[in-house]
């Protein structure tokens, strides 16, 4: 694994050196010497490489990486050129595309909206192929709760967006009141009709940060194939 590096490193230093942390380090790298696991290694910690900690505006939640091949590179939701679109971001997109207009872009690489700002973040980092929640409760919940923990302390204006029950469980560490938390079933094909159709994450995020005297996000994910 790559090690985290600048504002997030030290904000983040402390976990390194406690004992699940280690416990943590060792199960992981026996499961990457025995099983297939994704994203790869280098890839694991991208959302904090991608959207440094000063430079974090909103946060999306997911849950544990994709689990099928070449899907999962370390941004929630987000897959690499190439890879079919999956059926959540799929969803995503369509509610985008409802609530600011944007297009469908054929392809569902998020890099964009991490460089601008947007942590996508995994509340667990790694999977074994072909078996979801496989790494759950193996350490990463308490890692990424202090990275929670570190954004909530952050006294200047964010968004959580929390989208289904795992994420919105986040909801009791969030208290700075510049901090807007916005909640929604999540966009899987199970939930999506439950109430996150509809429920104008993305302009909501944005009228918020303008308020703000922020820069909005630009939410369009450009065609890479057309």
């Amino acid at each position: 694994m790559p090690p985290i590096s600048g504002e997030w490193e030290k904000a983040l230093s402390p976990e390194f050196r406690k004992p699940y942390y280690r416990e943590l380090f060792r199960t992981i790298s026996r499961e990457y010497q025995t099983h297939r696991v994704y994203p790869p290694a280098d890839d694991i910690f991208n959302a904090f490489h991608f959207t440094p900690l000063p430079r974090v505006k909103a946060v999306i939640l997911g849950q544990d990486p994709y689990h099928e091949e070449g899907q999962a590179h370390g941004l929630s939701f987000s897959v690499k050129p190439g890879i079919e679109t999956p059926p959540s971001l799929v969803n995503i997109f369509q509610e985008l595309h409802e609530d600011l207009g944007c297009y469908i872009p054929d392809n569902g690489y998020l890099e964009k909206w991490a460089r601008q700002g947007v942590l996508l973040l995994n509340t667990v980092l790694t999977v074994q192929a072909h078996r979801a929640n496989s790494h759950r409760d193996i350490g990463w919940e308490t890692f990424t709760d202090a990275a929670i923990r570190v954004l909530a302390e952050q006294d200047r204006p964010m968004v959580f967006i929390l989208w289904g029950r795992p994420a919105q469980k986040k909801k009791q560490m969030i208290h700075n009141p510049k901090h807007l938390v916005i909640e929604s079933p999540h966009p899987s094909p199970l939930s999506a009709y439950r109430g996150f159709f509809g429920s104008r994450p993305f302009s909501r995020t944005n009228a918020y940060l303008e308020k703000c005297g922020l820069d909005p996000i630009d939410w369009q994910i450009e065609n890479l194939y057309t």
